[in-house]
């Protein structure tokens, strides 16, 4: 593992978002994922004695990017989003594109380009260290709402995801898992394993994120089709 990530509530108790802050191993670079507020994201990096050199915003809702301005007055930071978005993301100092490689130290992250919540939104990859950050396409158990793309673009863009290894751990923007937890049987053993998983966490107040892709595949609805046919295309 080249990379750390430390998950931070945000908007507790009214959209209960998750940031994240990344931290390269061998170097000491990081960011934040999706800096929603100021303030809990501060007293993490102090308490972690973190300074971060950027942001990364997946898209240009206000509960993604809230903390922008203060956070790169504070740490003079650059702030990096979809290119697609740069009239939309405040402070936005570099535009990312579908298939882009950006470099966090020694940790590389692969842009992939995922419309469908907003035109221009997009994930972050970390192929060698099995992390994704979904922002707001995929939640546990439930998907993101369709604001401004199509229902096409967003079977596409999850498409993307279902492609992924099952390995993957994938680090969604908002707590959402409790409002999925009810629709799991206790008869299937994928469902009872997400289920134990996730309320064990709740119950210590803890994150349920990171969970596999792979859990997630099996459990969440949305996605059982059409990791499905990935599986079926993936042995032509």
């Amino acid at each position: 593992m080249t990379l750390k990530i430390n998950p931070v509530l945000c908007r507790e108790g009214m959209m209960d978002n998750y940031a994240y802050i990344l931290q390269d191993v061998s170097t000491g670079v990081s960011a934040v994922v999706d800096a929603s507020e100021a303030a809990p994201i501060v007293k993490c990096l102090n308490k972690l004695k973190i300074k971060p050199d950027y942001i990364l915003t997946t898209h240009h809702h206000f509960d993604h990017v809230g903390g922008n301005a203060e956070l790169k007055n504070l740490y003079q930071l650059k702030i990096i989003g979809p290119a697609q978005e740069s009239l939309l993301i405040p402070e936005l100092d570099i535009g990312l594109n579908d298939g882009d490689v950006f470099t966090l130290g020694e940790s590389k992250m692969r842009v992939l380009s995922a419309a469908g919540h907003t035109k221009g939104h997009i994930l972050f990859y970390f192929e060698k260290d099995k992390a994704l950050f979904t922002g707001d396409v995929l939640f546990n158990l439930s998907i993101g709402a369709i604001f401004e793309g199509t229902e096409t673009q967003m079977l596409l863009s999850l498409s993307k995801i279902c492609a992924l290894p099952d390995d993957v751990l994938f680090y969604p923007g908002h707590e959402y898992t409790s409002m999925g937890l009810s629709a799991l049987s206790d008869s299937v053993e994928s469902e009872k394993l997400y289920k134990t998983l996730a309320l064990e966490r709740l119950s210590k107040n803890k994150p349920v994120p990171p969970l596999t892709l792979g859990l997630e595949k099996q459990c969440n609805p949305y996605l059982r089709n059409i990791a499905a046919d990935c599986h079926i295309f993936s042995m032509l």
